[in-house]
Formats: structure tokens, sequence, C-alpha cells
């Protein structure tokens, strides 16, 4: 394993350091306003069921959220499990197909999104889906597929998102589905997971413990596809501190770290991760748990991360094991198949993090498939990975 991480970081700082942005940043405008749909649970205190995935409330998605291929659509607030292993909400949207469902009911596809931010206003489900996302998931509701879109628990809900935390993710993603079945909709017991850049980890995480999770709950769990998938940053992450190479990632990583920060803060407080922070690095700690993607960008463009830490990383003990606990993606322990996709010219998730758990898996035996995109950057391997995708749903889920 060290030798794998220590590769891991040669390769992805050799990989970032040829795409490095130049220009000061600029401030963009503020994200758009929330849209609730009647549904607003940032500041939930009522009561939350033992059980996880108990659908606490549903209201009609707002017209202006929905999908074009969504014969209904609605907002839902289920119980689920935090960082801290409390029972705690998640909002999400579960999106049904038009016309006459099959024998059983639709198929049902867990859809675990991508980086938007940290803060309460980023939630998928209060805000319009991105013009590439939507795309994607018409297409399988036109295949003929329900999806349960889960924000994460402390994304628009009390908390805050615990970033990358897979376990955590997984909670949410897995009461999504089970949530969305006490929904007035015939639904099928059969369901996947798919993600994309951080979903994708979720995803991952979602199929490793998709049947410990579900346990009583009735479903069948069929398999996951991951693209973009950010797994061992934990081999690269561990070196963070004044010490670190004195090399600009591109902005999107270094807005992936002071997520990974504020996020860890939050579920470790026995870190004292503050003290490792400088000022500036406890600063942008804080304007990350509170942002979305976009207004993060100002402050992630062009930064030196030495200037975040007053002590390596390294000095708390066990910081590996730590960064793997919180974020590590499984690299074993799955009992249904999994789907990687990975396109070559990604910068945001740089290509040997998926590679390298491709190898674990396959080294592991575990029941992977790998494609790689040459052509594809982060958001375009959505698109170019869509036809073996497609053949790969068909299969597990025929």
């Amino acid at each position: 394993m060290m030798r794998i991480g220590t590769a891991v970081m040669t390769c992805v700082v050799a990989a970032t350091t040829a795409v490095l942005s130049a220009g000061p940043a600029t401030a963009l405008p503020p994200e758009p306003a929330p849209i609730t749909s009647g549904l607003d649970a940032v500041d939930y205190s009522g009561p939350i069921p033992d059980r996880a995935g108990a659908l606490i409330r549903s209201v009609p998605l707002d017209p202006r959220l929905s999908l074009s291929a969504a014969g209904h659509a609605f907002r839902v607030l289920y119980s689920t499990t935090d960082q801290l292993n409390r029972r705690a909400v998640s909002t999400g949207e579960v999106l049904i197909p038009r016309g006459t469902p099959p024998r059983g009911g639709w198929p049902v596809i867990a859809w675990a999104h991508g980086t938007v931010g940290m803060g309460d206003d980023c939630a998928p489900s209060m805000q319009v889906h991105e013009e590439g996302e939507a795309a994607y998931l018409n297409h399988w509701l036109r295949r003929g597929f329900a999806i349960a879109a889960t924000d994460y628990v402390g994304m628009g809900t009390p908390g805050i998102l615990s970033y990358l935390n897979g376990v955590t993710a997984a909670h949410s993603v897995v009461d999504s589905v089970i949530a969305a079945h006490a929904l007035p909709v015939p639904l099928s017991t059969s369901w996947i997971a798919i993600g994309h850049s951080q979903g994708a980890g979720a995803a991952l995480n979602t199929g490793r413990y998709a049947q410990q999770f579900t346990a009583g709950a009735g479903l069948d769990y069929r398999g996951v596809v991951a693209t973009g998938a950010p797994a061992n940053l934990e081999a690269l992450i561990r070196y963070g501190g004044p010490q670190f190479p004195p090399v600009v990632l591109p902005r999107p990583l270094n807005g992936y770290l002071l997520y990974i920060l504020a996020g860890l803060r939050d579920a470790r407080p026995d870190l004292k991760l503050n003290d490792i922070l400088t000022a500036r690095g406890r600063q942008l700690a804080d304007i990350a748990v509170n942002t979305c993607g976009k207004q993060l960008r100002p402050y992630s463009q062009g930064l030196d991360l030495r200037t975040l830490f007053r002590r390596p990383l390294s000095s708390i003990p066990n910081i590996y094991g730590v960064l793997r606990d919180y974020l590590g993606t499984p690299d074993r322990g799955y009992t249904r198949p999994v789907f990687l996709g990975q396109g070559l010219l990604d910068v945001n998730v740089p290509a040997p993090s998926a590679l390298s758990l491709a190898a674990q898996l396959q080294a592991n035996r575990q029941p992977v498939e790998l494609r790689v995109y040459p052509g594809a950057d982060h958001p375009g391997v959505l698109v170019a990975g869509l036809g073996d995708i497609d053949r790969f749903v068909t299969r597990v889920t025929r």
C-alpha cells in the first residue's frame, strides 16, 4: 500500500503541474437562490424516526427543477445517519419516468451527485440541474428508470456536508432508495447506484455497503457505476503541510482539499485540526463550509497549499489511517458488479486515482469492469462512456 500511495502522489503531481492555470481569480456572481418546493429543511428540528430511510415528508418538486423526461417528481425529507453516527435527516429528489411502469414497478437508480459545494443553498434538489447532468439523468428516465437523488446529509439540512466521507455518503444514498419506496408510485425492488466525481466515491461506498445498509428493507441491489472516481486521495493528502512541494495545483483540486479539510475538521473534532492550520487555512475552511462551488473559485485559484498549514498533517498520529477511514474508497467487499469509467484528459480527478483503484480491485479479485476514454475530460466521460454504461446497466438489471 505504501508503494501504491507514493506512486499515486507522483503521478498526480506530475499530471497536475502540466495544467497550471494562469492569471488572477475573478469573483463570480452568487449562487442562484434556492427553490425549496415548499419543503425547507435547513433548520429542521422535528422528530427523526429511529429507522433509517423513513420518509418524513414529500412534496411535488417545483416544475422549474424537474427534468423533461420525468412524469412525476418529488422533493423528499428522510431519516439517515450522519458523520458522527447519529440519526439525522437528508433531503433529495425522486424522479419518475413518463408512461406506464413495467410489471413490478420502475427499477431505481440511486444517483450520487458530484461536487457542487458544501453550503446549504448548493443542495441539488433546490437548484436547476446543470445541462450535462440533466441530459444524463434524462437518458435514464427515458430508459425507464426512476431516480432517487440524495443531497447528502448536512446539505440543506442541519449540520454540514461531510465532504467525501464515504460511509456517511453511502448511508444517504441507500436511505434515499428506501425512502423513495414509501412514495405512492410503483417502484421495483431492483436498484443500482450511479455516481460521478464526488458521487463516484459515494456510489462505490454504496456498492460496498448496500446489502448491509438495506438489511430487512426487501431491496435487490444489482451493481454500481462510478465515473471520475476520487480514489486513493489519502495517499496524497497525508503529505499536506508547509513542506508540500512548491507546485500550484489546478483550481478544482485546491477546492476539493479545502472541502476535505472542512469536512474532516467537523467529523473528527478530536484531531484539533485547527491547531494544524494557519489563520488563512482556518479562514478558507470556514469559507468552504458555507459556499457553493462557483463561490469558492476565487479562493482556490492559484492557491499555494503550503500557506494552509502551520505543521504537517503527518504530525497527527496515524494520519493515513485517519484519512483512509474518512475518505477512503473500498478496494474489497463488493458482492455485485462494479463499473469504473475514467477519462484520460481528466484534470479534476486525474486518471491515476481511478486507475490505481482498478488495480487494487483486480488484485483483490473484485467484480470490476474498467473502461478508459483517452479523449474524455472530467464531464466528458459521462458522454464518452454512455454506451458501455448502458450495456453494463442492462446486463446487471435484466
